[in-house]
């Protein structure tokens, strides 16, 4: 305890020097947080004005995904294109916590709304007659609230047992904040912090993981007795879902992999790529593959692209 002390900064190590590289890096960067924002943003406005998209509640859960892509990618990648652009790659203890607890409650978030999103695809698949007597706006709100809820608080709690520690260095092998690189900077013993962090993963990680798994299973059994016809309406309407979840789940264990290596003994341009998966890739695909996967989505998007600015809409 003597030893200890509590940095008031923190350094990313895991930031390659690539010279003049950065600038046309930064660029690219840049255009790809561009369409991420652009993306996500064109997904939102459309399910929010066609009125009847709101009678498919996995449209309203689609829009949240949405939401929840530009909250997560604004918390890693404003502070990742100044990292670019700098020699030093410094940042403060609280900012360094708020990374923490943004991109982390981003993470969760995505896992519980696709457990929710399973669960209703499931419910209009296997018992399509009480879709709409069981779905219904009010237990939808109580879903997304508590999808939200949950992770808000368990990741707060995570984030306050590993601001609490005393800590004897201050590097962090990634090139953004993590909780797992930071409590093992801690001069003292982890293991409430060991112990709250499985909880909170299996609840939040593996759980959802092991409904959504379930759920389809259970549509697969479904599936295999009906038409040619019924197994086609559902991989139309389950197959954005699947990929979504399918590539989440690559990128969830590429980053709990990556946490308990020592990166600094990988090729550093793998392990940077590797890391940014978690932050990058979902935001960018989840778009794409609902807006060109869902033909009412697509349809709509196409004729919002191709109205003239100054069509007026006669009621």
């Amino acid at each position: 305890m003597e030893n200890s002390t509590n940095p008031p900064y923190f350094i990313l190590t895991m930031f390659v020097n690539i010279g003049n590289y950065r600038y046309p890096t930064f660029v690219l960067c840049f255009l790809l947080y561009t369409f991420i924002i652009s993306a996500n943003l064109v997904i939102i406005v459309v399910i929010s004005r066609e009125k009847t998209l709101h009678n498919d509640i996995m449209y309203i859960f689609i829009m949240c995904l949405s939401f929840n892509s530009l909250y997560g990618s604004a918390g890693f990648i404003f502070r990742f294109l100044g990292d670019l652009l700098s020699d030093t790659h410094l940042i403060s203890r609280p900012a360094c916590f708020t990374q923490i607890y943004v991109i982390y409650t981003y993470a969760s978030y995505e896992l519980t709304l696709l457990g929710i999103m399973a669960y209703d695809r499931y419910v209009a698949v296997c018992q399509p007659l009480y879709y709409h007597n069981k779905m219904t706006s009010k237990l939808v709100s109580k879903l997304v609230f508590l999808a939200g809820l949950y992770p808000t608080f368990s990741i707060a709690v995570c984030v306050y047992l590993a601001f609490r520690l005393p800590l004897c260095g201050n590097k962090i092998p990634k090139v953004f904040c993590a909780n797992w690189p930071v409590v093992k900077l801690s001069c003292v013993t982890t293991v409430i912090n060991n112990m709250v962090g499985m909880f909170v993963s299996i609840n939040t990680v593996f759980l959802p993981l092991a409904f959504v798994l379930y759920t389809y299973a259970r549509i697969f059994l479904v599936c295999r007795k009906r038409s040619k016809e019924f197994k086609g309406k559902v991989i139309q309407s389950c197959l954005p879902h699947i990929i979504t979840f399918v590539n989440y789940a690559i990128t969830v264990f590429c980053d709990v992999a990556l946490s308990r290596i020592d990166l600094e003994d990988m090729n550093p341009f793998l392990a940077v790529i590797l890391s940014l998966e978690f932050v990058v890739i979902p935001p960018i695909l989840n778009p794409l593959v609902y807006g060109l996967k869902l033909p009412e989505i697509r349809k709509l998007i196409l004729r919002m692209l191709c109205s003239k600015p100054d069509q007026q809409i006669i009621p």
